[in-house]
């Protein structure tokens, strides 16, 4: 396992993230604690969770896992999404926030977390509320970092601007969804991570299953997320994205390897990427997410599987500019 520096914290963080939103649903938490210490023997220093994973015992059972080993780890929460029916038990605000952080720190028995994330971008909220109520927790040492999850581009640069003027903690790392089959985060969101030296730990590595080997387009299971939930099903709809799984799999058995370890291998190869948040419901998901790390991805295997799937337009839509008939070269010729 390799260590790389979280944007610009100064923080070593592996180059695996573990995503904990299966403990206490999918996996019991016999199995929950099972996959934290098969992480920790890999050399994973780098927990994720969220207050909504199953209504806070997700952050339970992690709290129980990292007792006596806190001081070695890294670890985030996240806050935004509904923990109750009243009309404060959601968004972004002070008010919220202030409660679910002491709610969150009692449920993982710890005095501060490493990174505390916006689950969500909150439009009932003004962005300075939010930001001057995490620069407080900031300031109180009950987080150390600020960090975004699922905001679009202009939002965490409008929330970079707004904490320089003011002189507030920044956020320091952002969380994005990221995979072969979702790639518009490499339009604007991965580049300005790159731009202002932001961690990057992208959800989804495996296109909620996806890109597991599970599914194609001879074999499509009666059950699973895919065809199950509503969300994910919606999500990964398109036609065109079967027959690149297909074109995937057979990719990785061609090379030997199991079509997850090179999924993740894939999102983790990106530049700006500081580390894929992994998850899986048992040890032998978990075992194929932690191979991903002997995944020889090399900048030709890369460009290799990143044919498979449509690149997204460029953020100006000028979809010339990656191509040969680019004004520059056009000027040049005349």
């Amino acid at each position: 396992m390799q260590y790389r520096t979280l944007g610009n914290t100064g923080m070593q963080v592996s180059q695996l993230c573990f995503g904990t939103m299966s403990f206490g649903g999918d996996a019991d938490e016999e199995t929950s604690i099972a996959m934290f210490n098969r992480c920790r023997d890999a050399g994973i220093n780098f927990f994720d969770c969220a207050n909504v994973y199953q209504h806070g015992l997700a952050e339970e059972i992690l709290g129980k896992c990292i007792q006596g080993i806190r001081h070695e780890l890294v670890i985030t929460s996240k806050f935004r999404f509904p923990m109750g029916d009243g009309p404060n038990q959601s968004g972004a605000s002070r008010k919220h926030i202030l409660r679910e952080i002491e709610q969150t720190l009692n449920r993982l028995d710890t005095d501060y977390l490493d990174l505390y994330f916006i689950h969500r971008f909150d439009e009932r909220t003004p962005l300075e509320e939010t930001l001057r109520a995490l620069d407080d927790l900031v300031q109180a040492g009950m987080i150390l970092y600020p960090a975004v999850s699922n905001f679009a581009a202009w939002q965490i640069a409008k929330a970079l601007g707004l904490s320089a003027l003011h002189g507030w903690a920044r956020f320091e790392c952002i969380q994005p969804m990221y995979n072969l089959l979702k790639r518009q985060a490499e339009v604007e969101i991965l580049p300005l991570a790159q731009s202002e030296k932001l961690g990057v730990i992208p959800y989804s590595p495996m296109a909620g299953g996806y890109l597991s080997g599970k599914y194609s387009s001879s074999n499509m299971p009666e059950t699973g997320r895919l065809v199950s939930n509503t969300m994910y099903s919606t999500r990964y709809g398109a036609d065109w994205m079967i027959h690149a799984v297909d074109a995937f799999s057979a990719k990785a058995r061609e090379m030997g390897v199991r079509p997850a370890s090179l999924a993740v291998a894939w999102v983790g190869s990106h530049p700006a990427v500081t580390a894929p948040i992994i998850g899986a419901r048992n040890l032998a998901q978990l075992e194929d997410s932690l191979n991903s790390i002997q995944v020889p991805m090399t900048p030709e295997l890369r460009k290799e599987l990143s044919e498979l799937t449509p690149e997204p337009p460029p953020a100006t839509d000028r979809s010339e500019e990656n191509t040969s008939a680019n004004y520059t070269q056009v000027l040049a010729k005349k």
